[in-house]
């Protein structure tokens, strides 16, 4: 039987140093870094961030937007990053369909969470955009939620750091890369892998974290493959 991973990319990290919009270079890293999995016989889910385009919180901050409007707009967001991811991986000669919590046929096909596993299945890499199809929730719920419905093995959420810290590696020299911790220590500790809801659910059911550093060339192959070394887990 395949291995079956799903990879959390953030939005943020599409848009390379320019902070927001999409840096095609980012795009060509990410579709030869997937490339490498499905070369590998690893069925494929990505899920998808919207920061680099619009954050809901943060447009419905001063409340002239409201935050189910806000949370709407971060979702299309998602799209647009899921639409120029599946353009990458087709560039790279790959398979790869589209689904939406948000319905758009134009676009992409409506979640079906039985479609996914058969696309899967074919070797065809799935992006999952639109978030949950809800307001109030992040993308990395929407990641535990997909990656526990298709029966993913892990959930990877590819960030620009190389694991888990007990303080911000970026502002802290003495910040201590904390290697594997459990799901109970990830929500009490308030240490942020992910949201504290995703966090639960991956309790829940059982899904084990991997926070890696996606800029890493062949991390995500290494960690598709059971080694752990460059990154920390949450289980």
């Amino acid at each position: 039987m395949k291995k079956r991973i799903l990879v959390k990319f953030s939005g943020e990290a599409l848009a390379g140093e320019n902070g927001y919009g999409i840096d095609t270079k980012i795009l060509n890293f990410i579709a030869n870094e997937i490339k490498e999995l499905i070369q590998n016989d690893i069925e494929v889910a990505i899920v998808v961030g919207g920061g680099n385009i619009i954050r809901g919180v943060s447009a419905a901050a001063d409340g002239i937007i409201s935050r189910t409007s806000g949370d709407y707009m971060g979702m299309l967001a998602t799209v647009i990053n899921g639409v120029a991811i599946q353009e990458a991986l087709e560039h790279m000669g790959l398979e790869a369909r589209l689904q939406s919590a948000i319905d758009m046929r134009e676009i992409g096909e409506s979640f079906i969470v039985r479609r996914a596993r058969r696309h899967l299945e074919k070797g065809r890499v799935v992006i999952f955009a639109g978030g949950t199809g809800n307001p109030y929730f992040t993308t990395d719920t929407a990641a535990t939620l997909r990656a526990s419905e298709i029966g993913a093995e892990v959930l990877i959420k590819a960030t620009k750091v190389d694991g888990v810290y007990d303080k911000d590696p970026n502002k802290f020299d003495n910040a201590m890369k904390l290697d594997e911790i459990t799901y109970d220590e990830a929500l009490s500790d308030h240490i942020k892998v992910m949201d504290d809801t995703a966090i639960a659910l991956a309790k829940e059911n059982g899904l084990p974290i991997i926070v890696c550093n996606m800029f890493k060339k062949g991390n995500l192959l290494a960690i598709a493959k059971g080694d752990f070394s460059k990154c920390s887990i949450v289980k």
